[in-house]
């Protein structure tokens, strides 16, 4: 029990101080009134290369906040939990490389928000059950896939006031990393021996399993 306290407490660390980087900028903001924007990804533009990693950081307003705040706490909750081995180089991966693509193929306007972010932990979590097949990792794509389906419909294009591109390339970015990552397994997405098969269960067997496999020549020399 008191492992599992500790396990839970260490995958917490990351989601919380993202979260109060992120709630810190928006306090920074309205206090002072003042607008970061600028800081976001602009497309093509040396200057708006900042963006990739200033933001996610930055967002509109308060329910623009929220509406990114549960998602990305829960998500990278779920890959510091169970995807221990590739969490923490998951998802930098997903977050600068999510930015890098926004700068590359989207539109030339300002985009900020960790919607992108989201929707490639969202994405990654989906396809390592895929990609990887355990038990755990496809149970885990489909409480996602019951959780989120709802945001579905953000990667369509042509919507006012939303960075579809954002959403779009962060998915695709996810896809990326979960096949990247999908041999680095956990230990308890590890294949078990059947129960049978242990060190010692020749000896629950009245011949050997490969007397047949032997000659008769090679029988009688033992």
């Amino acid at each position: 029990m008191q492992e599992q306290k500790q396990r839970i407490l260490r995958s917490l660390r990351l989601p919380l101080k993202f979260m109060a980087v992120m709630w810190g900028v928006f306090m920074v903001e309205v206090i002072f009134d003042l607008d970061f924007g600028a800081y976001g990804v602009f497309p093509r533009e040396v200057l708006g290369l900042r963006g990739i990693l200033f933001a996610p950081l930055v967002h509109d307003n308060f329910q623009h906040l929220i509406s990114n705040s549960a998602p990305m706490f829960v998500l990278s909750f779920i890959i510091m939990y169970f995807y221990r081995r590739v969490a923490f180089r998951s998802i930098m991966m997903i977050y600068l490389l999510t930015g890098f693509a926004v700068w590359l193929f989207a539109r030339k306007v300002f985009h900020i928000g960790a919607s992108g972010v989201v929707y490639g932990l969202l994405s990654f979590v989906f396809w390592s059950g895929i990609f990887r097949r355990s038990l755990k990792s496809i149970i885990l794509a489909l409480i996602v896939t019951v959780l989120y389906s709802g945001y579905l419909g953000g990667i369509l294009p042509n919507q006012e006031g939303i960075s579809w591109e954002s959403h779009l390339l962060g998915a695709l970015v996810g896809v990326f990393t979960a096949y990247w990552y999908k041999e680095e397994i956990e230990a308890d997405e590890k294949a078990q021996p059947p129960s049978w098969e242990g060190e010692n269960s020749e000896a629950s067997f009245f011949l050997n399993r490969d007397v047949f496999d032997k000659t008769k020549a090679e029988r009688e020399a033992e």
